[in-house]
């Protein structure tokens, strides 16, 4: 499918990108290099500052036929990337590509570029959807919001580049993939005192130990035992001396689910939860939502469509049904605006070296998954506007 010389500015594309990592809503020179090489292609349309940095391109088939949108995240992450003598390390002291998200970007320019070329061939239209922000959760919303499903696509299609998978693997099933994210900011707030004398105080340090502990009967009480659910608590501060009771600790967390209906009911038991041990020890209590992602549900008409495509890519015995995981990706919002899929393309060499996981300062990957990434999204789109 890609030439060699295509193949080389494929690698050069996501070095560059690599070299050059931005954070979330900063994707400035990101966008820019998007935009300029959407306009060279001559699609139909082209928009910028969609959801603030994101960026829209529209390819309109010869034609007439269904609307396909193809989507690729284009922020890194605020870290900094490990020396392994790699010749496209990042430049930017502590932000990193260590998501793949360089790839997805260079991927889906590689494969608007082949689909450009068929456009006499081509019945239906393609959205190229660039997205920030989906490190930091917010930049699908904020696209959304700034109409970037228009045209309404019938269809939606997504990757993502994944060190769990060695390369040349494509993982692809229906239903959730990833867990939904509710990330909370917990307040308990008491009178304060001294700590020789307890009993003058309502203690928020004990009300947080003990609600830590409370928190994990979600998993093990609420939750049923074959729905998986992770409730961790990352954050707990308070106090300033070892002679005082304060009158505030701060406790910060995440609740990860698969399963709408099972995270509505954790979310309502955590309130309650915390509510009851903060009347048994006499605080106050505050809760605060921050921020918050839908689960990635995968529509299975749409799935089979993906793994048919990937049989064919990367042979039967390379296609597998398995992965799941609890992270979360905004692209959940796409899939629950339209029907789509969201699978995995193997990125991993462990023989390189090149197996580090996500958000890992050495995180890197085979350079080979591109190619199978190119193949598959533009496969997958050509068969889904064929079929229309």
């Amino acid at each position: 499918m890609l030439t060699a010389e295509q193949s080389e500015r494929l690698v050069e594309l996501r070095r560059d990108f690599h070299r050059h990592p931005e954070l979330s809503h900063q994707e400035h020179r990101t966008a820019a290099i998007v935009a300029d090489r959407l306009r060279e292609l001559g699609l139909h349309r082209v928009r910028t500052a969609v959801g603030q940095t994101g960026v829209v391109g529209v390819l309109q088939g010869t034609r007439p036929g269904r609307t396909v949108m193809l989507r690729a995240d284009i922020d890194a992450l605020p870290l900094t990337e490990a020396d392994r003598g790699q010749p496209y390390r990042s430049v930017q002291q502590g932000t990193h590509h260590a998501c793949g998200h360089d790839g997805h970007t260079a991927v889906l320019l590689t494969v608007a570029e082949l689909l450009t070329a068929r456009k006499a061939d081509l019945a239906g239209t393609v959205l190229f959807v660039f997205q920030p922000a989906e490190e930091r959760v917010g930049g699908a919303e904020g696209m959304l919001q700034d109409r970037a499903l228009d045209p309404r696509p019938d269809a939606c299609f997504g990757l993502h580049l994944w060190n769990e998978l060695e390369v040349g693997q494509v993982d692809v099933r229906p239903g959730p993939i990833y867990a939904s994210a509710d990330a909370f900011v917990i307040t308990l707030t008491g009178s304060g005192g001294h700590a020789a004398m307890p009993h003058q105080a309502a203690d928020p340090v004990l009300a947080s130990a003990e609600l830590v502990i409370a928190l994990q009967t979600l998993v093990s009480r609420d939750s049923p035992p074959i729905e998986p659910a992770v409730l961790t608590i990352g954050s707990i501060h308070g106090g300033t001396a070892s002679n005082i009771i304060p009158n505030q600790v701060e406790l910060q967390g995440t609740l990860r689910v698969f399963d709408p209906v099972v995270r509505q009911r954790l979310l309502d038991r955590l309130r309650a939860v915390v509510d009851g041990v903060a009347a048994t020890f006499r605080v106050t209590p505050e809760i605060t939502m921050t921020d918050c992602c839908p689960a990635c549900i995968n529509d299975t008409a749409m799935a089979q469509l993906v793994e048919g495509v990937a049989r064919r890519v990367v042979g039967p015995r390379n296609v597998g049904s398995s992965m799941r995981t609890m992270g979360a990706d905004d692209m959940s919002l796409f899939l629950n605006a339209v029907p789509g899929c969201y699978f995995f393309v193997g990125s991993a060499n462990r023989e390189r070296g090149l197996n580090s996981p996500h958000h890992s300062p050495t995180f890197d990957f085979d350079e080979r998954a591109l190619d199978v990434g190119v193949q598959m999204l533009t496969s997958v789109a050509l068969e889904f506007l064929e079929r229309g």
